[in-house]
């Protein structure tokens, strides 16, 4: 597979290479080598639920930076004054509707008080799915939300992303899959790993979070990362041991409580299929 992507390597992104280089491999080895990624009934409206939040929060932000870009013809002094990633608090979404009712009526304005209202809105809806995947998440798997740094946002990548946890042999393929597993760069009497920067990028995510809430509250974890830095590890480097030791712990609480999986699950309009997975 390396040496066919490299083969037709281009410049921009990879995903087609990759794609073709996987579906090759699968011609040549057989699909029943590799292992199948699954989601039951829970875990999909999980993943269901959680994507859906992130399009309405990556809607969102869209609309808050259209906001400040009218802002600035409208009340540039107002617009100065509103602090970084805050048009999703009430408070400072009111002060700008204040504001925007004692300017004179023209389009402009129309716009920028349409906006205020579809983000109150947009906002509304996230944070009523954010409640709703903490409640499904308690019932799925309770045991991820008594972890220090993870939440129900953190979780439900997680359930989501990993997509059975059980399709991995051991807590190394899982490390693998999340791009957390050390890749020794050894040379001569130098014994150091880089970076893995391949797997998925959004367990690597949820893994990195959990790392810096823990560093932060969590004096084990601080007195676990200044015990690499005493062996001569820099900040960054203790920081992916910890990622690595995450995926340990994670990979045994996603597959303990991994209910039986059955012979087939069904997509809703569609035909029944061992792969419900939408990575």
């Amino acid at each position: 597979m390396g040496a066919s992507r490299r083969g037709e390597r281009q410049p921009g992104k990879s995903d087609q290479i990759d794609a073709l280089a996987v579906a090759r491999a699968v011609l040549r080895e057989g699909v029943e080598r590799f292992p199948v990624a699954f989601l039951d009934e829970q875990a999909m409206e999980i993943r269901l639920l959680a994507d859906h939040r992130d399009d309405l929060v990556a809607e969102r932000t869209k609309a808050q930076n259209r906001l400040r870009w009218h802002l600035l013809e409208l009340c540039p002094e107002l617009e100065a004054s509103l602090p970084k990633r805050s048009l999703d608090r009430e408070a400072q979404l009111e002060r700008i509707a204040r504001r925007l009712r004692r300017l004179p009526g023209s389009a402009r304005v129309k716009v920028a008080r349409e906006l205020v209202a579809h983000i109150r809105q947009l906002t509304r809806q996230a944070d009523a799915l954010e409640k709703e995947l903490h409640a499904r998440i308690r019932a799925h798997r309770p045991q991820l939300l008594e972890e220090t740094g993870c939440g129900p946002l953190v979780a439900a990548t997680l359930i989501g992303h990993t997509a059975g946890a059980e399709r991995f042999a051991t807590d190394a393929h899982f490390a693998r899959q999340a791009g957390v597993a050390p890749i020794p760069v050894s040379s001569g009497n130098s014994t150091r790993h880089r970076l893995h920067r391949g797997g998925d990028r959004q367990l690597n995510r949820a893994l990195h979070m959990i790392a810096i809430t823990r560093a932060a509250h969590d004096p084990e974890t601080r007195a676990y990362l200044e015990r690499k830095k005493t062996e001569g590890k820099t900040g960054r480097e203790a920081i992916r041991c910890l990622k690595r030791h995450l995926a340990r712990r994670f990979h045994r609480l996603l597959a303990g409580a991994e209910a039986p999986r059955p012979a087939a699950a069904r997509i809703p309009g569609g035909a029944p299929t061992p792969m419900v997975c939408l990575t």
